[in-house]
């Protein structure tokens, strides 16, 4: 009787704890979600123009305020995905406000979003990207005494061999 009670209370705590660690993978997922204000150029023969102004809302806190040309970034937890846009469209013009609903993807972490493709109603292909950070290249190391700046090209000769033995 006790082996069956216990059996049971481990396969129970097993079965729970594998619905615990498959609800956080879909609803604990974290990303970085990047927004674009830059022109899609040359997307099925036409280009997309950047915003004069984009005001980005996530929760309820300004999070980016986007010039021409411009990056921001917010950080996300779970696949559903809300902001608001203030889009100014050409100096002085009126801001439209527009609310956006995304699905994130699960694999990805770092989410490039294109803002004007996104408002012209572009398939996700056109307006989604994935970051990649840019490779920067370690700088190559200096062998001591080979082209260093405190090279005196002396090379091994100090000039003190000859006159220190008569003082």
């Amino acid at each position: 009787m006790k082996a069956k009670r216990r059996m049971l209370f481990s396969l129970l705590l097993v079965l729970m704890l594998v619905g615990v660690a498959a609800a956080m993978m879909v609803i604990g997922r974290g990303h970085t979600v990047y927004f674009d204000n830059k022109t899609l150029e040359d997307y099925q023969g036409q280009t997309y123009k950047s915003f004069e102004k984009v005001v980005v809302t996530v929760k309820g806190e300004e999070v980016a305020k986007l010039a021409k040309r411009e990056r921001g970034m917010s950080i996300w937890i779970g696949q559903n995905f809300k902001m608001i846009l203030e889009v100014t469209r050409e100096k002085g013009g009126e801001p439209e406000i527009h609310e956006i609903d995304l699905k994130l993807p699960y694999n990805v972490d770092g989410i490039v979003v294109n803002l004007p493709a996104l408002l012209a109603g572009l398939p996700e292909e056109a307006w989604f990207s994935e970051f990649v950070p840019a490779e920067t290249e370690a700088p190559a190391e200096e062998v001591p005494g080979e082209g260093s700046e405190f090279d005196l090209g002396l090379d091994g000769e100090l000039g003190l061999e000859d006159g220190l033995g008569d003082v």
